[in-house]
């Protein structure tokens, strides 16, 4: 079989979970035209009812794909419909490309390798009809499905997974929210340096080649000077200024009783207890204490301090194991036992030396009256005015539903964003495309953001030698 050239204009066969997925899909191929077969029309109809974020991306396709056949014969459906029709949000469709849909049965023979006539092997079919139909063209399937992908492989058909959501090409290229400063450091930003004082803070302004390379918010420390911990507060052209971070891992500068054990660590509180800082994402692996400090932070600022009104707190409910089926009870009620975490955390948090049990009880009964556990589900519409509010696990998020998490803060809200993206539990979800990599990404040059990527394991011996070794 003669190799096609696919850097020329392609055909692009979708998959039902592509526009699943991005129900704008159909308008981010370029000059390149879009085939839809029937089987996808089909299962669009069927995932277009419900309430949940699936349903609503199908409605939208085919609201895109009915504006676009507006006013139109069918004889120019045959011909294919212009992609430039629609709009996207408030800009014009970017797609220079035609649509084409499945307008008659086309004939191919799949091996008998795959018999039946399931919604994939209908779409292998379809593209190895297109195939043989237009030769001059390259045919390509784009799908989310790894194994329709590789079904497809084994047919000889060109498949890709969707890319347009990608964030990163690899997920080692994701911002890390710190800074190693070079050893000649000062040499090279010092010579015209200023510092002053304020408020009981220290500042610096520093002039020199590594200034256009920092983000706002971003922690600064030298290795051979473990002293030395900055965060980057404004950049003014090439030159910035810096605060030297507080010092969180003593015993005289504690959070609701929790200190920092690393580096890190004293990076993540400076900037959940920075009221300036309105968004805080915190990526790490298992044990490096993302939950513990954040929930720290979120008591002393909401018991002590009285900056915001309550903590909520909340994560998407995907299974690790088998799911446990409907459960009984109010809304926070079913969220309890996606909480464990929370509970975990709480019972250090609230662990008394002195008063005894009673002791206990009674501080147990006030924190849980400032924190709220809120499904995901109930959050499309709402407003949070002056709210610590706590996005657990939001690896599992799409872009979009981080979108419309985020967008709920209300003035005085503060969002701190936790997960760790080597463990996405949700379906078409990639180290590359979560949304907790999307909002690091989008997030890393706002004034009032800050990202620390957590490498160090607090939890145990045991926990840190299962993460490096299992």
């Amino acid at each position: 079989m003669v190799k096609k050239d696919i850097h020329g204009k392609r055909l692009f066969v979708l998959d039902t979970n592509v526009l699943m997925h991005d129900p704008a899909a159909l308008f981010r191929f370029k000059e390149h035209d879009v085939f839809l077969p029937m089987v996808v029309l089909e299962e669009l109809d069927k995932a277009k009812k419900g309430v949940s974020e699936v349903a609503r991306n199908v409605r939208q396709a085919s609201r895109f794909i009915d504006e676009l056949m507006a006013d139109v014969s069918h004889a120019q459906i045959a011909q294919g419909l212009p992609l430039t029709g629609a709009r996207l949000g408030d800009s014009d469709a970017a797609g220079t490309g035609r649509l084409f849909f499945q307008t008659r049965v086309l004939s191919s023979h799949l091996p008998d390798s795959l018999p039946g006539r399931t919604p994939d092997h209908t779409i292998l079919s379809t593209a190895l009809a297109l195939q043989g139909e237009r030769p001059d063209e390259a045919v390509t399937l784009v799908s989310k499905d790894i194994n329709l992908r590789i079904k497809a492989a084994v047919l000889g058909i060109h498949a890709e997974d969707y890319y347009n959501d990608q964030v990163l090409d690899d997920v080692d290229l994701l911002y890390r929210g710190t800074c190693e400063l070079p050893a000649d450091f000062w040499d090279s930003h010092g010579k015209s340096m200023d510092s002053w004082q304020e408020s009981g803070r220290t500042f610096y302004r520093l002039t020199g080649p590594l200034v256009t390379q920092w983000h706002p918010n971003q922690c600064l420390y030298r290795e051979d000077d473990p002293a030395f911990t900055a965060l980057v507060r404004r950049r003014e052209g090439d030159s910035a200024v810096v605060e030297l971070a507080r010092d969180y891992t003593g015993a005289r500068h504690t959070v609701w009783g929790i200190h920092a054990r690393n580096r890190e660590q004293n990076f993540a509180l400076n900037l959940l207890m920075d009221p300036e800082v309105d968004f805080v994402s915190l990526v790490g692996t298992a044990g490096t204490g993302k939950t513990l400090l954040t929930l720290a932070a979120g008591l002393a600022q909401t018991l002590e301090d009285n900056r915001y009104r309550e903590i909520i707190m909340t994560r998407v409910t995907v299974p690790v194991g088998e799911d446990i089926g409907f459960l009984p009870g109010t809304e926070e009620e079913k969220m309890t036992p996606w909480m464990g975490a929370l509970m975990d955390n709480l019972e250090v948090l609230t662990r008394s030396e002195t008063g005894g049990d009673w002791g206990r009880a009674a501080t147990q009964d006030l924190i849980g009256s400032r924190i709220k556990i809120r499904s995901l589900n109930f959050m499309r519409g709402r407003t949070f005015l002056n709210r610590f509010i706590i996005l657990d696990e939001a690896q599992n998020l799409t872009s979009k539903q981080m979108k419309t998490l985020i967008t709920r803060a209300g003035p005085g809200t503060k969002v701190v964003c936790l997960g760790n993206v080597g463990q996405i539990d949700t379906p078409y979800l990639t180290e590359t495309t979560s949304g907790l990599t999307y909002v690091v990404d989008r997030f890393k040059d706002w004034d009032h953001a800050g990202h620390v990527l957590l490498q160090r394991g607090e939890r145990s011996r045991l926990a840190d030698f299962a993460s490096e070794h299992l």
